[in-house]
């Protein structure tokens, strides 16, 4: 008779292994992988992995009051527009800085300033900072699989290939990928993917990849209002608020050229509602450095 294959169970005693079920099996094979390829399972993945901590009081929730009669618009928890309700900001009203560590000349737009980090290269621009947010919102989830982005030449660039070791290759306007270094699924990864897409993304690619919203009156947290083009834009719904009657106002948020700490815009128009907006009646919508057509609304899938 030829050898049999045991394990061992917790009691010590032996079982042949033509007795372990597939299902054991499989459990083993996916923590193997998992180890293989270092993947912090979802529910020890920070909420905001790029902070190490923060005061909850300094959400966007906490700290921006709905105007008289209007309360904020609840979402389904684990939702993207759940989470960036929970946005941490800056303390008090800070400066907004460049990348290049110098303040920004327009220092009258904002009203607040989001606790992200924006790094020392002009990478992480308006439509950089908002692919940023949101692959940082699936990778706190676990959903690592849906993080995926376009290039300007329409070359897409999926999280999962990357954590498997696989890096782009560009030779003229054609990209192709090769797996090149060990498997690698870890946080200082996901930031190593985005710099990648940020150089090689923009307006025109993400513009392309989100979905209409054809009413306005539909908007909902977050949504993208974006015009693509260079030099094009892009400013992030973090929050909507509503009265009874219905009516829905909501905060923006945006980076900039050049790259900039990410802000929550005041509304340069209704001054007495700011920094709320009111959904346009008419076909604009004016910011404090950008107007946007009404059907520049997009959303992303999810």
């Amino acid at each position: 008779m030829g050898s049999r294959m045991f394990i061992i169970q917790g009691d010590g005693k032996l079982i042949p292994m033509t007795f372990v079920t597939h299902r054991r099996i499989a459990t083993i094979v996916i923590l193997l992988l998992a180890a293989a390829l270092e993947v912090v399972p979802a529910s020890t993945r920070a909420p905001y992995p790029w902070l190490l901590r923060f005061d909850a009081k300094d959400s966007v929730v906490d700290r921006i009051r709905p105007p008289r009669g209007y309360g904020y618009e609840r979402h389904a928890q684990g939702g993207f527009a759940e989470w960036l309700l929970h946005l941490p900001l800056k303390p008090g009203r800070p400066p907004v800085y460049l990348h290049s560590g110098r303040k920004k000349a327009n220092q009258t737009a904002h009203t607040a300033v989001l606790e992200l980090d924006v790094g020392s290269e002009n990478l992480q621009q308006c439509a950089d900072a908002i692919i940023r947010l949101r692959a940082e919102y699936l990778y706190s989830q676990g959903r690592d699989e849906d993080i995926h982005f376009s290039f300007t030449s329409g070359d897409r660039a999926d999280f999962s290939r990357w954590e498997k070791g696989y890096r782009h290759r560009v030779s003229g306007h054609r990209v192709s990928w090769q797996r090149v270094v060990r498997p690698d699924a870890s946080y200082a990864a996901l930031r190593s993917y985005l710099r990648v897409v940020f150089t090689y993304a923009g307006t025109a690619s993400l513009a392309r990849e989100l979905t209409a919203v054809p009413d306005a009156q539909q908007l909902r947290a977050g949504d993208v209002f974006i015009t693509p083009g260079s030099p094009g834009h892009a400013v992030l719904v973090v929050a909507t608020s509503v009265n009874a009657r219905g009516r829905r106002v909501f905060l923006l948020a945006q980076s900039y050229m050049p790259a900039q700490d990410m802000h929550i815009l005041k509304d340069p128009l209704a001054l007495g509602l700011s920094p709320w907006y009111q959904i346009p009646d008419g076909d604009h919508l004016v910011t404090p450095e950008w107007t946007f057509r009404t059907s520049d609304l997009r959303r992303f899938e999810e």
